[in-house]
């Protein structure tokens, strides 16, 4: 089973607002869960994010991965380094076509 943190969301119609949750890759995006690490909420001004450290530490270290959006949002709050972010896919190196 594949562990993804990612943003569940919320709120009224062109009103959006956030859940940061642990939740099985296959879940629907607005479907079951495992935990809720905090939320974000982009309407305001200033933005509110607030993330559990304790727990997103946790769930990072058993192995969860972030979507591109929830890492960044981690990053920002300082919760996960820069290489953590997104794992680096290697590159295939071009084979040479002989003639």
């Amino acid at each position: 089973m594949s562990v993804k943190i990612r943003l569940k969301r919320m709120g009224s119609m062109k009103r959006p607002f956030y859940r940061i949750v642990v939740a099985d890759s296959r879940a629907p995006r607005d479907g079951k869960f495992i935990d809720t690490l905090g939320y974000y909420n982009p309407c305001v001004e200033p933005i509110q994010l607030k993330i559990d450290p304790d727990l997103a530490k946790l769930w990072i270290g058993r192995g969860a991965q972030p979507t591109d959006t929830a890492g960044a949002l981690l990053k920002k709050e300082g919760l996960l380094a820069r290489e953590e972010a997104r794992p680096v896919k290697a590159k295939v190196a071009a084979t040479p076509k002989s003639v």
